[in-house]
């Protein structure tokens, strides 16, 4: 098995890590490439983009945080492979492990000890009048939004070819199980068990209180698109926006391709929440 490293090169102790993994790793002859920034970090060279790095390794060691591991999905060039997180910096929830136990992680990476959560994945299409285009594929969240005006939007939604409502907001989130722990969470909206089988639709600062977070099958096609001529923009992830015209819309629906994300073993989902959210139960 080869094994494909990406660090977050602009966080602190990200070059001691890689250092340290590689260590052990040549130590091992445990066969791996590095992708070219990470090579960077401790004075190798590579040609690797993540792209390239993802063809060619059968699984991939991201060192960072939650959003380097959306970043090596985006950059994969399609080419999906298991994720294993090692957390520089406070636990996230997509991580398995944090940075003073690499020696832990690279035991299990080698056993292949752990567990391979199948994580959802929302494939985004804008369609219009020229056509459709499809975009990259969602790991947490599509949010369609005002960008930088400070004024509200008025977005109808539809389910399944049912309209939902129209909603007077700042914008929408349709979240994954995945990223229903991120921007949704912070707008008000529900956890969501990774094998839950669901999606949220969360509003962002609606005008009417009545508008709530629904939860709806993922086998669901939800469309979105903008009231009168306002443009709104379409965001993946986090990544830069897409504009979507009045003549547009956004059409989500799950992909047929899952993101297989290494758990521990004895690790659970809520134990994850219970550490990151500081859950310890009353305070009284």
């Amino acid at each position: 098995m080869i094994v494909g490293l990406i660090a977050h090169v602009g966080k602190d102790g990200s070059a001691g890590l890689v250092q340290s993994v590689t260590t052990e790793l040549d130590r091992r002859n445990a066969p791996y490439l590095l992708e070219k920034a990470t090579a960077g970090l401790i004075g190798r060279e590579s040609d690797l983009d993540e792209a390239l790095l993802s063809e060619r390794c059968d699984l991939l060691l991201v060192m960072g945080g939650d959003g380097s591991i959306l970043r090596a999905l985006h950059r994969s060039g399609g080419h999906i492979r298991p994720i294993f997180g090692i957390n520089i910096g406070s636990l996230g929830f997509l991580t398995c492990l944090g940075s003073s136990e690499y020696l832990k992680a690279i035991d299990c990476v080698l056993a292949g000890n752990y567990l391979l959560s199948a994580r959802s994945l929302l494939d985004v299409t804008i369609e219009g009048p020229g056509g459709s285009v499809p975009l990259e594929r969602a790991l947490n969240d599509v949010t369609i939004s005002r960008g930088e005006r400070s004024q509200l939007v008025k977005l109808q939604a539809s389910v399944d070819g049912a309209p939902l409502t129209e909603y007077h907001a700042d914008g929408l989130i349709v979240a994954t199980p995945t990223g229903s722990t991120a921007y949704s969470l912070a707008a008000g909206g529900p956890i969501l068990m990774p094998e839950s089988g669901a999606l949220v639709i969360t509003p962002i600062c609606p005008h009417v209180l009545s508008n709530r977070s629904l939860v709806i099958s993922d086998k669901s096609r939800v469309v979105i698109r903008s009231s009168g001529n306002q443009e709104v923009f379409v965001t993946i992830d986090g990544r830069p926006p897409n504009a979507l015209k009045p003549s547009e819309q956004v059409v989500l629906q799950l992909s047929p391709l899952t993101l297989p994300l290494a758990m521990m073993p004895d690790s659970n989902f809520p134990e994850i929440l219970r550490q990151k959210l500081k859950w310890s139960g009353s305070n009284i």
